[in-house]
């Protein structure tokens, strides 16, 4: 029982741990699109779903695109880029991850009241939009767009 007891906490801290966002990342895998759509299956999806998937895609592309310069591959870190990861530069990005998830706390009460009363086929276009813009940036820079 106390072996139990002990391999459940062992396991919940390892899991509070991982879902904490590494402040020297400069943006995380778990936040980036897993599956791309065709206009058949967004079709298929109600309106809340529609915007749901609008959101998270802006939310990609705010948090990927300031860093295009540096990478596009998500879990990378300072170190892997060469940058010192003293307490400066880890201040400074988790600054930066702080301000970027309050202006887009904001901006996604925002959208989810305005968006909503928009058509639901230009949501649908504008998702498929936001997708292509992700596939290029994953692209990177040295790919031919």
């Amino acid at each position: 029982m106390k072996n139990l007891i002990s391999i459940i906490a062992i396991v919940f801290f390892v899991n509070l741990g991982m879902a904490q966002p590494k402040s020297n990342v400069l943006f995380e895998k778990e936040k980036t699109t897993l599956k791309f759509h065709t206009i058949e299956d967004l079709s298929e999806l109600k309106k809340g779903q529609l915007l749901e998937l609008y959101i998270s895609r802006i939310y990609e592309i705010s948090t990927i695109l300031p860093y295009m310069a540096l990478t596009n591959e998500a879990g990378v870190t300072l170190s892997d880029l060469g940058i010192r990861e003293n307490s400066e530069n880890t201040k400074i990005l988790e600054k930066q991850h702080e301000v970027n998830e309050a202006a887009f706390d904001y901006s996604k009460e925002t959208m989810k009241q305005f968006i909503a009363y928009a058509d639901t086929d230009k949501i649908m276009l504008s998702v498929l939009y936001f997708e292509e813009i992700i596939k290029k940036l994953r692209l990177g820079l040295e790919e031919d767009f």
